[in-house]
């Protein structure tokens, strides 16, 4: 059986012999490793991919790596291929990243169990129905926030979801939601962020006569739009671009950007660093 390995520590001699001698010793065969050494902080980060064999102990590989980590002072999580972590996705009335992120489990590119979609508005019943996924409407107005975060907080714990997805959920999430919240949560955000956060980022971008429009990933944080950012990209346009036109563009980004930020998160290639994050593609 494959499985996942992310630590990260302070960086210093015998920690990469340390890791991969434990999964020896535990008949563990590593088929892939990543490492970066940050040259600012001054912390290790590696990302093992590994075969235990049939029949591995998981719990005793999972209770010596927690003494060694213990020892070496590493930060860890271990992860393994035939436990699919459970998504929660959350949209508003604008679609198109629902109806992406649903085609592409279906086709196997995303490995997880969709456990619900949650919506304040109507619209995404219809995929919701099509791809056979529970629909939970939690309408929410100024007067009934904290009352329709709390549903949505509850739901979260009783599906037992690992990471909500944001597709263009068109809500602000307040900080006392988004700190006592049950699992991480991935935002796109139709900008390339830090430029154009906020409301109407398309009204903004044609505003300024931008030569690229772009989308960005990010980890949701109480401070808006300025999570640590997973991935990002871009589409030219150009002075003849309307703002129908940059939106029309700015959709086939948004798409691409969360798919990819929601595919490293589900394959654990994303580790925690201080106010960024460290992505093995």
């Amino acid at each position: 059986m494959h499985g996942t390995l992310l630590f990260w520590c302070p960086d210093r001699p015998g920690i990469v012999s340390a890791v991969s001698g434990h999964l020896f010793e535990n008949g563990c065969t590593i088929l892939h490793a990543d490492q970066y050494s940050d040259p600012e902080t001054g912390l290790f980060y590696q990302r093992i991919s590994f075969d235990s064999g049939e029949g591995a102990d998981r719990d005793g590989l999972a209770e010596g790596f927690s003494n060694l980590a213990s020892e070496q002072e590493l930060e860890w999580r271990l992860s393994w291929d035939d436990q699919p972590k459970r998504v929660a996705l959350l949209v508003s009335r604008q679609d198109h990243c629902l109806w992406d992120l649903l085609l592409r489990h279906r086709w196997n590119e995303l490995s997880c169990s969709i456990g619900c979609i949650i919506s304040n508005h109507e619209e995404g019943r219809k995929a919701a129905e099509a791809f056979d996924v529970p629909f939970h409407l939690l309408p929410v107005s100024n007067e009934n926030r904290s009352e329709q975060e709390a549903q949505i907080r509850n739901l979260l714990v009783e599906q037992r979801i690992e990471l909500g997805v944001l597709a263009r959920y068109m809500q602000v999430l307040t900080p006392e939601f988004i700190e006592h919240a049950p699992c991480p949560l991935i935002n796109i955000h139709h900008s390339f962020l830090p430029a154009f956060s906020g409301a109407r980022p398309y009204h903004q971008a044609r505003k300024r006569g931008v030569k690229f429009v772009g989308a960005t990933a990010h980890y949701v944080t109480s401070e808006l739009d300025a999570g640590p950012i997973i991935a990002q990209d871009v589409i030219s346009c150009s002075h003849l671009d309307s703002v129908e036109d940059l939106t029309c563009k700015g959709r086939d980004v948004e798409r691409l950007v969360l798919a990819r930020a929601v595919r490293w998160h589900l394959e654990d290639r994303i580790l925690p660093g201080p106010g960024r994050v460290v992505v093995f593609e």
